[in-house]
Parts: structure tokens; sequence; C-alpha cells
């Protein structure tokens, strides 16, 4: 079993770990949220940082809990950044109507709205069936863990580009390419 941290439009080496054994994954979402990781952030292009703000965060408070902030526009903001850094990719066009929803819609949980960012790139990748279950109908797991610092992240997911660079850059092939 392996237990990935939810991520936000997560690295691609976190979704070449995943899709080595997809339904031996959990997604941890019973861990105490840790600031500035990919739980909240990105790299996309070159070397572009995005992130999400959240409310203020208690002590020990779960990931799952995680409230968005939206006292700025920052959906506005990524939206613009995506488009800047992808435009001119090969597959941009194409993918741009999975992804601008996300840049319009209010979520109240950092967890739902990177689940749904998760099924949309797991639908572009192919990989239709994600098995990833607690039993009880969720879809997807909620286990306690090791807890995910942002230098254990560096080692695990390398430099961190989000798996976007990938998907606009070789679309329908890029689960062939990150295997």
């Amino acid at each position: 079993m392996m237990v990935l941290p939810i991520a936000y439009m997560a690295p691609k080496e976190w979704y070449r770990a995943y899709l080595a054994a997809p339904e031996e994954v959990e997604i941890e979402g019973l861990e105490s949220f840790e600031k500035q990781t990919c739980r909240n952030r990105c790299t996309i292009g070159k070397g572009i940082m995005l992130s999400v703000p959240v409310k203020k965060v208690e002590h020990k408070q779960l990931t799952r809990d995680i409230e968005i902030s939206y006292q700025s526009r920052w959906q506005h903001q990524h939206w613009i950044s995506l488009v800047s850094a992808y435009k001119h990719t090969p597959y941009f066009d194409y993918y741009e109507e999975f992804f601008k929803p996300f840049y319009e819609k209010e979520y109240r949980f950092l967890w739902d709205f990177n689940s749904e960012i998760h099924e949309t790139i797991m639908m572009l990748l192919k990989n239709l069936s994600p098995t990833l279950s607690s039993g009880d109908g969720e879809k997807f797991a909620y286990r306690c863990t090791a807890d995910w610092r942002g230098e254990e992240l560096n080692r695990f997911f390398g430099d961190g580009k989000s798996i976007l660079d990938e998907l606009f850059e070789y679309g329908p092939e890029t689960t062939d390419h990150l295997r």
C-alpha cells in the first residue's frame, strides 16, 4: 500500500507513483495540514509557482478540513498563469475546457477542489477507474500515516513540476511517457 498526500495539480512524479499501482494507493486526508507543500501549491511551466490561499489553519487541523480563502482573485490569477504557460503547447486547446471550470467555481474545501482536479486528470490520462476506497463509499480513502513534510515531498517528488506540463505537451501519450 502506498499513501500519497492530496495535491494541487500534483507533480508528474506523484502521478508516476500513482499510475504504477493505482489500486494500491490511498490519498491522505487525515494528516495534519502542512503549509507550503504540494497540498495547495504547484509549479507550472518555466517555474511559475501557484498557491491556493487557505483560511487560517488551526494547529493540527486535518488536511480534509482546510477551507479555501477567496479574499483575493487567485482563481483568475491561476487561470491567466495556466493560459500564459501552456497556450502554445500542442494539447492546451484540447484540454483547456476541462480545467477552466475549476477557476470559475468556488469550492469550500481544498480537499474537494484537489480531488476533482485529480479525477479530471485521471480521466484525461485514460485511467478511468481509480480504485481508491475506504470501504464506506468514499471516493478517496482517509488514512492517518506519515506526516508529509515539505522536505520529504521534495525528495520524493523531484523538481515538483505539475503533471500539466506533461499533459499539455504529450496529450493522450502522457501515461505512456510517465511510465
